[in-house]
């Protein structure tokens, strides 16, 4: 379901400095929708002050950059998968709207997997917490903004809707599936997607050969169950760049990529980037 909301700013307001210098701009909001695991599309058109705006929503504050292609400031929001239903403040530079955010339903998947990976086994213990210290420290970081215009899909074909999932492995609920996966054959080349630096490429319990792209301003993409690399750490990636191969490393059924992306810490459907930042 497409959802653009847009509002034009024509009122004077008074600031610190007695006027108010989002006066006159025009903001647009643009999302597929307003609910957990959606990404919300920030376009402000104005005058040259708005290098000095904001936006700030959830906790968070997120700088606008200047967009070359649409000639607009922009930022992207993530509505993270456990945000609760409700009315949240948002601010944009000195104004003040309320994004409505609206349930959603997800799913339930049941899949069978090794054993070693429902219930691992003492020994792959210490690998699983290095893992996921390394991975939090890298989400912990914002980097300056290198992505630009529309985000690719990684690879061709539809992915399945399977974000946000409650899964249940070898009968025993884990963590909801936090990305989309794609049914490809097994040497499928990966893209990058969107212009940016690799952050991580290394086998890790879980997701196996894994690869991460930072593309700065605390967006992230996490590329899994890799059966190559074609990438190294400190690489600078453009969209199109090769970062791996499609595989069955780590936790799965079988040949798949399953692609998963932070946004300033949410967790956010990767389709609902891809409209976000394609759609005009």
């Amino acid at each position: 379901m497409r959802a653009a909301i847009r509002v034009a700013l024509c009122a004077m307001a008074c600031s610190a400095s007695g006027v108010d210098p989002a006066a006159g701009q025009t903001i647009t909001l643009l999302s597929r929708s307003i609910q957990p695991g959606e990404v919300v599309r920030v376009d402000v058109s104005g005058p040259s002050e708005l290098e000095s705006v904001v936006s700030s929503v959830f906790g968070k504050r997120i700088p606008l950059a200047f967009d070359e292609q649409r000639q607009t400031w922009n930022a992207l929001v993530g509505i993270d998968l456990d945000t609760k239903p409700g009315l949240y403040r948002m601010t944009i530079g000195s104004q003040v709207r309320l994004l409505r955010v609206a349930a959603r339903k997800f799913e339930v998947r049941r899949l069978r997997v090794a054993e070693e990976f429902v219930n691992p086994p003492a020994s792959a213990m210490e690998q699983i917490t290095r893992d996921d210290r390394k991975l939090t420290e890298i989400y912990a970081r914002t980097t300056p903004r290198r992505w630009t215009g529309s985000f690719l899909l990684p690879v061709d074909g539809a992915p399945t809707s399977n974000f946000g999932t409650v899964s249940y492995f070898n009968g025993q609920r884990r963590s909801p599936h936090t990305g989309v996966d794609f049914l490809s054959p097994t040497g499928t080349p990966i893209r990058a997607s969107n212009h940016g630096t690799v952050a991580l490429a290394e086998p890790l319990y879980f997701t196996g050969n894994t690869v991460i792209v930072d593309y700065g301003d605390g967006l992230y993409s996490l590329f899994a169950h890799l059966s190559e690399f074609r990438v190294k750490e400190g690489a600078e990636v453009q969209p199109d760049t090769i970062v791996g191969l499609v595989g069955a490393t780590g936790r799965v059924t079988g040949p798949h990529l399953h692609w998963t992306v932070r946004l300033h810490g949410a967790r956010v459907d990767p389709t609902s980037l891809v409209y976000a930042t394609g759609s005009r």
